[in-house]
């Protein structure tokens, strides 16, 4: 497709994939986006997956048209973006690949060869002009790797972000839930931990005239473009995206749960504006985790096992402390049939992230629920709202 006039789209879908970096399930698939810039001479952005690497080629051939391309710009070294730079620079001799020092660090790692004489190292404000077409080149370390960069098309006003912006998905699978809900798992799942990095590079961004947004997956944004980037301002300074309450709980014979279930209730009818309820035993663990940074009040409820807190339960807290979880409201509930343990452990491993206060209501349970439970529980809906 064409993104502009001389801006062609050249990347691949992959519905092959069941695990995106071997833990993410993407039911759609997924997109790996590649450019391709046509002006007196020729840049090429990024290229694609390795299983992909000839249909990519492929792609390429149709868009030069019997031309020659002079540049392979490589914004990210991760292999699902640069497993055909082999290919390419093999396939044309001529052309010079421009990157990161570290990228090019990286490429002698992935490829066994820095491609020396046939390199041009990027660094930050440096420009290439290929004609009509000016690209301003814009360093974004740890946006989620360090040799990370966008690309600034002044002529077309595109903003090439890299992973930035990025969502799970095919470009040719059905979206029914737009744009945000597999942008936000991706984001928060991939990104979450580098919000600083990414505020960073966003104010470089807030400079720039830019139209169109095109990121190394999901579609090409050239649309609202307002709506994308307050929605990324949101996510990396961990600010509040929905009003409500999430519930995240771990219930072995169902009576944590009975609590979990009787809170949301209680939540709804105090008229909570949304209320959010995830079993971590059974329910996405990213859709979960998206779904903690999401509101800026959630509650944890599990029972105490092995004198520690339930499996999933631990590794969802530390899907939300390895990425900077903060500025959040967080109840607990615990249960444990002869020492509750869990909701000291629980605020034990979050007490380090910034700007978290946690509610005052505290909800005990000694194996079954109890009306004094339920009491707890009320009180505990009282503080969230």
């Amino acid at each position: 497709m064409n993104v502009t006039k001389d801006i062609r789209y050249i990347g691949v879908n992959d519905h092959e994939i069941d695990l995106f970096e071997g833990m993410y399930i993407v039911p759609e698939g997924m997109a790996y986006n590649s450019y391709v810039i046509l002006d007196e001479k020729i840049a090429v952005m990024d290229t694609a997956d390795r299983h992909f690497v000839q249909e990519w080629m492929g792609n390429l051939e149709a868009a030069l048209e019997g031309r020659k391309p002079d540049y392979l710009i490589v914004q990210h070294m991760e292999p699902d973006h640069s497993s055909g730079i082999s290919a390419f620079m093999d396939a044309y001799p001529e052309a010079k690949v421009v990157a990161t020092a570290k990228a090019f660090t990286m490429m002698k790692n992935f490829t066994g060869t820095d491609y020396s004489g046939r390199g041009i190292v990027a660094k930050e404000g440096d420009k290439l002009e290929l004609g009509s077409h000016v690209l301003t080149f814009i360093t974004a370390p740890m946006v989620h790797w360090p040799e990370v960069m966008f690309t600034y098309d002044s002529t077309d006003k595109v903003l090439f972000s890299a992973d930035a912006f990025g969502k799970f998905g095919a470009l040719d699978a059905e979206d029914e839930e737009g744009w945000a809900c597999e942008a936000r798992r991706y984001y928060f799942g991939i990104v979450g931990k580098y919000g600083a990095q990414v505020q960073a590079v966003l104010k470089k961004a807030a400079a720039l005239e830019i139209r169109t947004i095109c990121p190394l997956h999901g579609p090409v944004l050239n649309e609202n473009l307002g709506y994308y980037l307050d929605l990324y301002n949101t996510w990396s300074s961990y600010g509040v995206e929905t009003e409500g309450v999430a519930i995240f709980y771990t219930s072995v014979y169902g009576h944590t749960k009975e609590a979990a279930e009787y809170l949301a209730q209680k939540l709804q009818e105090l008229g909570c504006p949304k209320v959010a309820v995830s079993d971590l035993a059974r329910d996405d663990m990213a859709e979960a985790v998206e779904d903690a940074f999401r509101y800026g009040k959630i509650v944890l409820a599990t029972t105490t096992y092995n004198a520690d807190v339930f499996p999933f339960m631990k590794e969802f807290i530390e899907h939300l402390t390895e990425r900077n979880y903060q500025n959040r409201l967080i109840g607990l509930i615990e249960n444990g049939s002869w020492a509750p343990t869990a909701a000291k452990v629980m605020k034990g491993m979050l007490e380090g992230c910034k700007n978290t206060t946690f509610a005052t209501a505290e909800v005990k349970i000694v194996s079954a629920m109890t009306e004094e439970n339920k009491a707890q529980l009320d009180q505990l809906a009282k503080e969230m709202l």
